[in-house]
């Protein structure tokens, strides 16, 4: 029995075997290599150039490397960096690497022939080459590409439409890339940084790289629904590029306020309710839903609409509603100002309203008799103690 589980037991690991080995990867790479992503690269005369290499140590045990590079050319400066500073030896890990940088400086009016340069580590009982094929070329025209995230926006006449733009320097050299934005008439443009609030006209732009600004455009606030295009250039010396951007602006209500035949002022009587016609009209471009009316009137007045809400009001129509006002019967006789207002969505207006008010007649009959009573008790005392 014993026999018998020896036997399963080196079964199952006769089984299980391959796949470890397997899962194990290869080690079949031994040595040193320098090595780069680029090994040809094209380099204009005058300028300096960086060419990352890194030296890569697989399965050596670590010691010094002297580095060098051969077969520069006369009037050429090769430095090889490590770390941002020039370096003559490095010692890569066992199974790691060391990064360092190329740099080349190339002095103008040289021909415009392919040179091979080998940089090259040697220590003891190991070395490694790398040949870097570096060709000259002429200077390339500037390039410029510009780019909208969102081309097409959309908005009413007092939105504020803001448009992020990507410029790219596609050329071999910096350049200051400068802006500029054709809009209709009246519309308001301004650049600022993507992330501040700085205006610009023009930005520095590295070779290779891009910047992002923001373009503003304010329309006029009169302005009528439509849609509106608006270019954008960007020029930087012979080169320049430019983009369609495009303003959908959509109607927006606009309301005013006044009374019947365009009067701001109206009658009422202390403690008694009085019906002022009020009319609300629509001057926008796109019709004003559930209009909402309301009042702000002296201490102890009370003011009500009917109705007290339109539900919609075209543009270029109006509508007309009852403000119920009933002055406060302490009110003393004289001119009053009340506020009327009407509230739709993202739109308000209101109007003062000069209210004069007179007293009750009531109050002034009841005055005349309490004088009248008051002058026959006087005549009628005079009459009985005058005699004595």
């Amino acid at each position: 029995m014993r026999a018998l589980d020896v036997a399963r037991l080196a079964f199952a690991l006769m089984l299980f075997s391959p796949a470890a080995y397997a899962a194990e990867p290869p080690h079949d790479i031994k040595g040193l290599y320098l090595m780069t992503d680029y090994p040809a690269v094209t380099v204009r005369p005058g300028t300096t150039s960086n060419v990352s290499l890194r030296l890569q140590n697989y399965d050596l045990s670590p010691q010094r490397y002297q580095l060098s590079v051969a077969n520069v050319p006369s009037g050429w400066t090769a430095t090889l960096l490590g770390g941002g500073q020039p370096v003559g030896a490095a010692m890569p890990a066992p199974d790691g690497s060391v990064a360092l940088q190329l740099r080349l400086d190339v002095p103008a009016g040289n021909d415009l022939s392919t040179h091979t340069l080998t940089v090259k580590a040697e220590g003891q009982g190991s070395s490694a080459e790398l040949p870097i094929a570096v060709s000259l070329a002429k200077e390339l025209p500037a390039k410029l590409t510009v780019k909208a995230n969102l081309p097409s926006l959309r908005g009413s006449p007092k939105s504020n439409f803001d448009y992020t733009l990507s410029i790219k320097n596609d050329s071999g050299r910096n350049l200051v890339a400068s802006f500029a934005a054709e809009a209709p008439a009246n519309f308001e443009t301004s650049f600022t940084e993507a992330y501040g609030t700085q205006e610009l006209s023009s930005i520095p732009i590295d070779a290779g790289q891009s910047k992002d600004v923001k373009l503003k455009v304010r329309p006029p606030t009169t302005l009528d629904a439509g849609h509106f295009p608006v270019k954008v250039t960007v020029k930087a010396e012979d080169a320049s590029a430019s983009t369609e951007l495009a303003l959908d602006v959509v109607g927006e209500p606009q309301l005013q306020i006044s009374g019947r035949d365009g009067l701001l002022s109206a009658r009422a009587v202390a403690g008694k309710q009085s019906s002022i016609p009020i009319v609300v009209t629509n001057t926008g471009t796109a019709p004003a839903e559930n209009i909402a009316l309301a009042g702000t009137a002296p201490s102890g007045w009370k003011v009500t609409f009917e109705p007290a809400t339109i539900e919609r009001l075209v543009p270029g129509k109006d509508s007309e509603v009852q403000a119920l006002l009933t002055p406060s019967d302490k009110s003393l006789a004289g001119d009053y100002q009340t506020t009327i207002r009407a509230t739709t969505r993202g739109e308000s207006a209101s109007s003062q309203f000069r209210i004069t008010v007179a007293t009750s007649t009531v109050w002034g009959v009841a005055g005349a008799g309490v004088i009248g009573v008051a002058l026959l008790l006087m005549l009628g005392a005079v009459a009985r103690f005058g005699r004595r």
